[in-house]
């Protein structure tokens, strides 16, 4: 390796790095997230971090690594002012001038400006930032649609610059209103004659509602049905010679047949029908059945509390199943599956979200009144054959990836092409902006357009269509919380939902086309002014869509490769862009034949763990991915100069991942010099939701090896792992750094005592294979986690029982979240305690873990600790109680005594004695439990004295409790127990 030490090798904030991420997650204006959405994209100021930090040189002293500090604090916002990202490229050429052993008076605009590498470039955060910093720039992606994203991110904007944007929305205008007076019809305003009937009514109770509102001693608003809700302002009363309401939402629910052969109702599957839920304003629609014509009816009710609306609006179906509100049958999903596929599964209109031109808020109608406002079904086929014979274009019949029932969900209801999931006008609004979109690149060049200028205008007008197919399908949800239409991808999924909302594409609200247009403009005028070399000169990124496994750029030529590659099995990135895909084909295809000549998008060299691609077989899939991995680092290797840095930011949570990722740098020749965890992840991250996941992505350092030694594991590696993990530990729970993120961040460290050699072996000569190595690691983290936790020393540890020991860093890592069972599974084997089988931590009704189906939750007290025998050593005569974990004669665990204690003190504390006599426990080990889950070791942050009560668990109160009264509960009695 080099001597030529990095800022990121040395040392980088990540405490307030993370924080700026964290808090870049809610920034929309200009943002990249708003130009095109795609999947685990890094927050913009970690990927500069990282970015600056690898060609910035480590500091020589404490004084300038203090000044480097602040350099980076200042750098790592978004509002980072031009004069700091200046002073930032100035430092990274002067680090540059340095490093190519340039004369020291050599003008900065003379130093050629690092070149930097993005391998799995996606969404373009990485390159972007590299461009902001004056970097040549390379990114590199297979994946059609991420080429297209990465073209509007880090060439258009910055080889056309400002007139781009003015372009972009001229003629995104200009579609609009092509499109406008061709299908404008099929979103006609609600006219006043028909709101007339229910005027007087409507107004009656506006003024009722606001007499109650001025008098707060009244009793409060009762259930007030009707069939348009103001909200927000709107008022009849006050608008006077109003001609309609223009609708920008349609909510509809799906339907099937009750299966009861004696009913035969139409049953809704819709899973809650919250139209607003806001303080003091509940707007929902009550579910009534029809018994004449066998449907429910929806009727908008609004409260000022969620009480007082007099139904639960949240008690719909649930994981596809359904009641029939008529005869009470339930409807199973494999019922509803089985119509799905038949083509039985219908719709109903349920509600119409409205607005009025100058008033603020939304007016809500009842659907059931409001049907003659519906285009009807074989008019909008009729028009949409006739488009498609006319301009030869096709609706999007290919078919939605069905391998894969974690992340594709909507083939099994017989949704199982792309155009199924659009209802038939949104299909006619989508083709018929990609018809105008086409004209539109045939009338730029009709006016002397230069090609490739109207080829970019066009882009991104196909970026605009694929925006509106985003927030315009019958998948994607009605947010109540913001009175507004969710999106599709909510999570990195292709959901199937049972009520979904229709948006008015020709209106300027949330999720419409001129929304989209907005967003697009905003984000070129943002970006168009990065790429600067020198403040005189700009560039672009150099793009190839192509496989990182095969590169077109000359060997030893960069200085850094900063990639996020794929997360082994954690995100489908190919079959979920296939949604995007198809429409880039049918907008913009015509302009990029090279990249959109297939059906969809390139699978077979895509680097993920994906086992529908080998059979179903998971262990072929995961060789394959290793395989590529391996190949692509091989790349990286070739293309780095000798002293050149890479960085890979990983943010999977399981050592299956890890082992794949750690296996493919060592073989490909890179040692791992160090690893920093930044906060980079939305709290839905990756495809599951209410379940552990990593808050911060870890950002591995490495470098190219220089030698072929083989390492002896007993008497080089090992002694190294333990002291790297001991300082790595302290050093990350001083920077705020917790729970999982801890653990996986000291792995990431520790990876340097094993990397640096070509071979490890072990004393009888075996080599040490990576997966094995890493459950060293974790077993020396969390070795090293517990003695901090515990506030003791190993041998502290090593006297609490393993099955304390992984309750307490359960909670640790993962608090009260449902975890995967594989996940879970990895740290009891870190622990040396079995979670399944007889005797395991799932068995027997005192389980210290629940298990359902293939996620487990730790149990706390409430659950637990009201059986007598827990806790207490079970004899020869307590057989027939049949209690695990412990055995006969076995001494009980000091988490099942803790448990027994915390619900004796709530619910018998006359017995606590009694207790203590039968389990006899170590009470200083019992301490260091009890303060170990209170969490004063590590929740408190530097300066603080006293935990906050917010956020803290009934158990953490319970333990904040019992710990108060320690001496007189239990020293007292366990002291009285001995002597008597």
């Amino acid at each position: 390796m080099t001597n030529d030490r990095r800022l990121i090798e040395d040392f980088i904030p990540i405490r307030e790095i993370s924080a700026q991420a964290a808090r870049e997650k809610s920034i929309r204006k200009g943002h990249i997230s708003t130009l095109h959405l795609w999947w685990a994209r890094r927050p913009l100021v970690a990927a500069r971090a990282a970015v600056f930090a690898s060609l910035v040189a480590a500091p020589e002293s404490y004084q300038k690594r203090t000044v480097l500090t602040q350099v980076m604090i200042d750098l790592c916002k978004w509002e980072a002012k031009e004069p700091t990202i200046e002073d930032a490229r100035k430092k990274i050429l002067e680090a540059q001038r340095e490093r190519l052993n340039l004369p020291a008076n050599t003008p900065l605009n003379q130093v050629p400006p690092p070149k930097v590498l993005d391998m799995f470039a996606g969404g373009g955060a990485i390159p972007l930032e590299a461009l902001r910093l004056g970097c040549e720039t390379y990114a590199i992606d297979l994946n059609p649609v991420a080429h297209i994203i990465e073209l509007c991110t880090l060439v258009y904007p910055q080889r056309y610059g400002k007139k781009l944007a003015d372009e972009v929305e001229k003629w995104g205008n200009w579609v609009i209103g092509k499109v406008r007076e061709e299908i404008g019809d099929l979103y006609p305003s609600i006219q006043s004659e028909i709101l007339d009937k229910g005027l007087a009514e409507e107004t009656e109770i506006a003024n009722q509602t606001k007499s109650k509102k001025r008098n707060s001693s009244k009793k409060q608003q009762e259930n007030t049905p009707i069939q348009g809700v103001l909200d927000l302002g709107f008022d009849f009363t006050n608008s006077p010679g109003k001609t309609g309401l223009t609708p920008v939402a349609y909510l509809w629910t799906r339907t099937v047949k009750c299966p009861n052969p004696a009913c035969g109702a139409t049953v809704p599957l819709v899973r809650q029908t919250w139209l607003c839920k806001k303080a003091k304003k509940y707007v929902a629609l009550k579910v009534i059945p029809n018994h004449e014509t066998r449907k429910v009816e929806f009727e908008v009710v609004e409260a000022a509390t969620e009480e007082a609306l007099g139904f639960d609006p949240s008690s719909g179906s649930s994981r596809g199943n359904s009641t029939c509100r008529h005869c009470g049958a339930t409807v199973q999903s494999n019922y509803i599956k089985e119509q799905g596929k038949a083509d039985k599964i219908g719709q109903q209109l349920m509600a119409i979200v409205c607005t009025t031109s100058g008033e603020k808020g939304k007016t809500y109608l009842a659907g059931k009144e409001y049907n003659q406002y519906i285009p009807d079904e074989i008019e909008l086929k009729n028009r949409l054959d006739k488009l498609c014979a006319e301009t030869g274009l096709t609706i999007p019949n290919e078919p939605v990836f069905s391998g894969d029932t974690r992340a594709f969900f909507t083939h099994l209801y017989g949704l199982d092409q792309f155009g199924k999931l659009f209802t038939s006008r949104q299909l006619l609004s989508l083709m018929t902006f990609v018809k105008w979109v086409k004209l539109a690149h045939k009338e730029m060049l009709d006016k002397g357009y230069e090609e490739e200028l109207g080829k970019a205008i066009c882009t991104y007008l196909g970026i605009l269509i694929n925006k509106m197919s985003d927030y315009n399908s019958n998948v994607q949800s009605w947010d109540c919380s913001r009175q507004m239409p969710g999106h599709t991808f909510g999570r990195q999924a292709l959901p199937m939902v049972w009520d979904f909302v229709e948006t008015n594409q020709l209106v300027s609200a949330s999720g419409s086309s001129y929304n989209a247009l907005n967003w697009i403009c905003q984000f070129i005028n943002q970006e168009h002014k990065t790429g600067a070399i020198h403040s005189e000169q700009r560039n672009f990124a150099q793009l190839q869509r192509g496989s990182a496994m095969s590169m077109s750029i000359e060997s030893q030529t960069l200085d850094a490769v900063i990639t996020d590659p794929p997360y082994f099995d954690s995100v489908p990135y190919a079959d979920l862009s296939d949604f995007f895909y198809v429409w880039l084909k049918r907008s913009i295809g015509h302009l990029y034949p090279e990249h959109f000549s297939g059906q969809l998008t390139p699978k077979k060299n895509e680097a993920i763990m994906e086992p529908s691609r080998h059979g179903g077989d998971k262990k072929k899939a995961a060789q394959a991915y290793e395989e590529m991995m391996h190949k692509a680092f091989c790349e990286a290797s070739r293309v780095l100069k000798q002293n050149g840095t890479m960085v890979v930011v990983y943010a999977h949570k399981t050592t299956a991942g890890w082992t794949t990722l750690i296996d493919s740098l060592r073989r490909a020749g890179f040692t791992i010099t160090e690893a920093w965890p930044l906060d980079t992840e939305m709290g839905s991250r990756l495809r599951g939701q209410n379940s552990a996941a990593l808050a911060s992505s870890i950002f591995l350092v490495a470098r190219k090896r220089t030698n072929s030694e083989i390492g002896d594991y007993a008497i080089e590696v090992r002694p190294k792992l333990a002291e790297i993990v001991k300082e790595r530990v302290k050093t990350l729970i001083a920077e705020g750094v917790t729970g999982a993120d801890l653990v996986i961040a000291c792995i990431g460290a520790g990876l340097r005592a094993y990397t640096q050699y070509e071979r490890v072996e072990l004393p009888n000569g075996d080599e040490l294979d990576a997966s094995s190595f890493l459950d060293e690691v974790q077993k020396e983290v969390l070795e090293t986690v517990l003695t901090e936790v515990l506030l003791c020393d190993k041998k502290g540890v090593s006297l609490v029982d393993k099955p304390t020991l992984y309750y307490i860093l359960g909670r640790y890592e993962y608090g009260e979240a449902i975890v995967d069972f594989d996940e879970a599974n990895t740290l009891a084997r870190g622990i040396g305690v079995e979670l399944d089988g007889v005797g395991g931590l799932t068995d027997g009704k005192l389980s210290l873990v629940k298990k359902t189906k293939n996620q487990v939750q730790l149990r706390d007290y409430t659950e637990r600790g009201a059986d007598e025998i827990l806790g207490i050593q079970k004899t020869e005569k307590q057989q027939t109680f049949n209690v695990k974990p412990q055995a006969i004669g076995a001494a009980p665990t000091l988490i099942d005594i803790l448990h027994r204690l915390l619900w004796l003190m709530e619910n018998k504390p006359q017995d606590i004695g009694n207790f203590l006599a039968l389990s006899m426990p170590d009470a200083t080990q019992l301490n260091l439990v009890a303060n170990a889950l209170a969490g004063r070791a590590l929740t408190t942050t530097p300066g603080e004295t006293e935990i906050t009560i917010t956020n803290r668990t009934q158990e953490q109160q319970a333990i904040d409790t019992l710990l108060a009264s320690w001496k007189r509960l239990i020293e007292d009695n366990l002291f009285t127990q001995r002597y008597e």
